[in-house]
């Protein structure tokens, strides 16, 4: 069945455009003369190129974790997940603009280590750390594994959507085969660069800090937002009479990678929480002293939504099945994992000069608007059932 988007989905995407367009220029005029101004704008930018790129690339990964564990049930929302995962070339422009804004303007506070007086021993904002860790963090190496992030990714979802499209055509399993082995060879990369990215990223944005559990965390709320904007996705599918051979099983399967998802991100926030709580090493606590000195109602409460409201809610086998239920928990997720990113990127950068407002309501809004306008545009361009997928029967039948 071929997908058109609906005149209210035309409409909901327009208000999201417009009022996040209204909101950021109210921002941006209430904002202009304030010190930090460039630095807020910017770090807004990050904030929301990174969140938005990365449910692109969640869905990426999880569609070639799907080929690479040869899985029959997902067939039937593979179309879903493909739309989701085409999000990430244009994810890929919004944090590559930001981002190289950012090295244009040599870290405007966010980056400190793309400051050359930050490197130079005769400079009096010599910083020995900074310098210490100049092999890895400097503009040139940034940009190298920054392109090379990029181009793997773009690759290997350009390979799996042509792919995808012609199995619909010729059918058989040479391509089936074909995606299984390029599906592991993905996660190959995907296990090295979603670990780096972040690191570059985000951790670089603390840079005297660091944590080896920090990518693994960053991946965790990537995994966990993408698995929830699959399951808004098909239910709003199915709710307007498309994916008729998706059934309580699949959005069961769904709302059970969500549930076992926001399980994972809180055992990792956890962890790396606790291990450096109880060393109390001067230079780990750092970055947890900030964050609970200017951000400790947000900080905790973003715990508390990610972990606890999914836990008590999404626990039941009827909750999984129930599409009011799983929206509004997934709603909430998002905001909640939205604002993991927010104090990532704020605190770090604007310390406690930062706040939500209209700059950053607004530009959250915009970039969501555009969003789900692109993937409701990926879904039109091809049937949203696979035609000649070998597990598609098996996914028809599946029941749990």
């Amino acid at each position: 069945m071929e997908f058109s988007i609906s005149n209210n989905a035309k409409r909901l995407t327009l208000i999201l455009i417009g009022a996040g367009t209204l909101l950021t220029l109210v921002g941006l005029f209430t904002t202009m003369g304030d010190h930090h101004f460039k630095t807020r704008l910017l770090a807004n930018g990050l904030i929301n190129g990174f969140f938005f790129f990365a449910l692109g690339l969640g869905a990426l990964f999880f569609l070639a974790l799907q080929y690479a564990t040869e899985t029959g049930w997902y067939a039937s929302v593979k179309r879903v997940i493909e739309a989701v995962a085409g999000f990430l070339p244009y994810g890929m422009g919004i944090l590559g603009l930001v981002l190289l804004t950012l090295t244009f303007m040599d870290g405007a506070h966010i980056y400190s280590w793309m400051d050359p007086e930050m490197t130079n021993p005769k400079s009096h904002h010599y910083d020995e750390i900074i310098a210490g860790k100049a092999p890895y963090l400097n503009k040139l190496f940034f940009w190298i594994r920054t392109l090379a992030y990029f181009g793997v990714y773009f690759i290997f979802l350009r390979g799996f959507r042509m792919r995808s499209l012609e199995e619909d055509r010729i059918g058989g399993t040479e391509l089936h085969f074909k995606n299984y082995r390029k599906g592991a060879t993905f996660l190959v990369f995907f296990s090295v660069f979603s670990s780096t990215s972040a690191w570059d990223w985000l951790m670089s944005i603390d840079v005297h800090w660091f944590s080896t559990l920090f990518g693994w965390y960053t991946f965790a709320g990537m995994w966990c937002s993408t698995m929830v904007v699959l399951v808004l996705t098909t239910l709003y599918l199915k709710k307007l009479g498309y994916l008729p051979k998706v059934n309580e099983s699949h959005i069961h399967d769904l709302g059970k990678w969500t549930f076992a998802t926001s399980f994972l991100w809180s055992y990792l926030w956890f962890s790396q929480f606790m291990l450096i709580w109880y060393a109390n090493i001067g230079e780990e606590v750092t970055y947890y002293m900030m964050r609970i000195e200017n951000f400790k109602v947000l900080y905790f409460s973003m715990f508390f939504i990610n972990f606890a409201f999914p836990m008590l809610i999404l626990m039941s086998r009827d909750a999984k099945r129930n599409a009011g239920i799983l929206t509004f928990v997934g709603i909430v997720i998002l905001a909640g994992h939205w604002l993991d990113v927010y104090i990532m990127v704020s605190a770090g950068s604007l310390g406690a000069n930062a706040k939500i407002g209209a700059l950053e309501i607004g530009m959250a809004l915009l970039v969501a608007g555009f969003f789900i306008r692109v993937i409701l545009n990926n879904l039109t361009k091809a049937p949203l059932t696979p035609v000649n997928h070998p597990f598609l029967d098996e996914s028809v039948h599946h029941e749990i």
